[in-house]
Parts: C-alpha cells; structure tokens; sequence
C-alpha cells in the first residue's frame, strides 16, 4: 500500500492535557481549525494560541491602529471556542523570516506550556484554497523545526542556562489546511457553530475584505467534507506527524543512566 492509499483516521486525542496552535496571524486559526479548538476545550484540554505578528499589516487602516484593532478581534475569537491564553509575538506582518530567532520564539513558548501537541497550518507553496501565502509558510516550517528544536537541551541552550526552561517535546505535530491529510478530528454541530462564531469575531478584519464569503456559507461544508473522509458528520482535517527521536531518546537514557 503506498502512503497515498493509506485510510484517512479518526485521530485520537485521549490523554492529552494541552494543545498549543502556532500561526502567524490573528484569524488563522479561524478558518476551520477552531472547530478542533471547541471540541479539545469541552472535553478539558487546555488550548493555547501563539501568534507570530499581531497582523498589523492586514488591513487598510494604519499597522498601529490596526495590531491592536486584530488581538482584540483574536481574544473574542478564542473565547468564542473556550481558548485560553493567546500569546502574541512583535514579528513584522508580511516579512516573517524563517531562521533561528523564529525557531527561538517558538521552542521557548513549547517549553514554557509544555504541549501534548502543536498544531499549524500547512507550510506547503500550494495550500488547498491556491497559493500559500509568504507568512504562513515561514511560520509552519519554523513550527515544526521548533518543536524538535525544544526537545532538545543542546539547541537554544540559552533556554534551559539562562531562563530555566527545561527541554519539552511534545507527542504529535498537526498541520492543518493540509492538501493531503492523515487523520481527522471528528467534531458536532456545536463545534462547527462555534467555528463559524470565532470567524466572524473578526468583524472589522473581515469588513475589509467585501469579496470574502459569509463563514456560515464555507466553513460547515468545508468541515462536512473533512468528516466524511472519515464517516463523521463533521470533522477537521490535519496531516499528522509522530515526534520523539534522538533528543528525546538522550533524555530518557540520561534520566535512567544509561
């Protein structure tokens, strides 16, 4: 069976404790993702968002009204779907950089909320809606470099010598909007409502966009067709990968002496 035949799953979330969603900007978790969110916090997991620029850039109004403006729009919208704190970086909109002080950012707020999983969107050229923009593929490369890089005590050592963050690794990493996906999230039509709510807490954002669709019209077909893929109502699509590996396998040796 080649990996493109491999059955689409129901992904199992039982045990985990926290979840951290990285992205680079307000709203992007809003665009199904959430609807993941509402289910994981119903059931007492604890969701953070990280954010890597406050999306100053996205708007026509100035990026000093507008930053501001869209963490207020951001914070009803993790409300809407039970999440809790939302971390909001001072990277530059539109010129995320891939690289090391990226990776930083991102390793530090893994090993200060020590997730079970981290969750981004793809960082694939082509996403499923066209081309991908700038920003989100930085932010999703960075992610999942990031989550390995936190497990990991001689990268960013720093981390561990100077602030007191111990190495964390967290179990799975979840890309969302992914072209070709693992596994699913099945969600209810509670989930999917809230989905639509946290969407359109970005009121003032979406008022700038008059060709963007209602997200009551595209986001329960969207969530419709991912459920299918695994015979649900509803469901979140993610590609999903397995962490742990050599810093991890240091880890436990060192902890058991060997």
């Amino acid at each position: 069976m080649t990996p493109k035949e491999k059955r689409i799953q129901t992904l199992d979330c039982r045990g985990w404790e926290r979840v951290l969603c990285v992205v680079a900007h307000p709203d992007d978790t809003e665009y199904g993702i959430s609807a993941a969110v509402n289910a994981w916090t119903k059931s007492g997991i604890d969701v953070s968002y990280l954010l890597l620029t406050s999306g100053e850039a996205g708007m026509k109004r100035a990026p000093e009204v507008v930053g501001p403006l869209r963490a207020k729009e951001q914070r009803a919208a993790c409300d809407a779907v039970g999440a809790g704190e939302l971390v909001i970086l001072d990277h530059p909109d539109g010129h995320l950089v891939e690289g090391l002080d990226l990776r930083r950012d991102i390793a530090r707020r893994i090993r200060q909320f020590r997730p079970d999983a981290v969750v981004t969107l793809t960082f694939e050229f082509e996403a499923p809606h066209g081309l991908n923009q700038a920003d989100h593929r930085a932010a999703g490369r960075a992610a999942i470099d990031a989550a390995r890089d936190a497990g990991n005590r001689w990268i960013f050592r720093e981390l561990a010598e100077d602030e007191g963050l111990e190495p964390w690794e967290p179990d799975v990493f979840l890309v969302g909007q992914s072209g070709d996906p693992t596994h699913v999230v099945a969600v209810d039509d509670e989930d999917v409502a809230a989905a639509v709510a946290s969407l359109e807490c970005h009121r003032e954002y979406l008022a700038d966009l008059p060709d963007h669709p209602k997200p009551a019209d595209f986001i329960p077909p969207m969530l419709a067709n991912a459920g299918a893929l695994v015979g649900e109502r509803n469901g979140v699509a993610f590609r999903v990968y397995e962490l742990g590996g050599v810093a991890k396998s240091r880890d436990d040796d060192a902890r058991e002496g060997r």
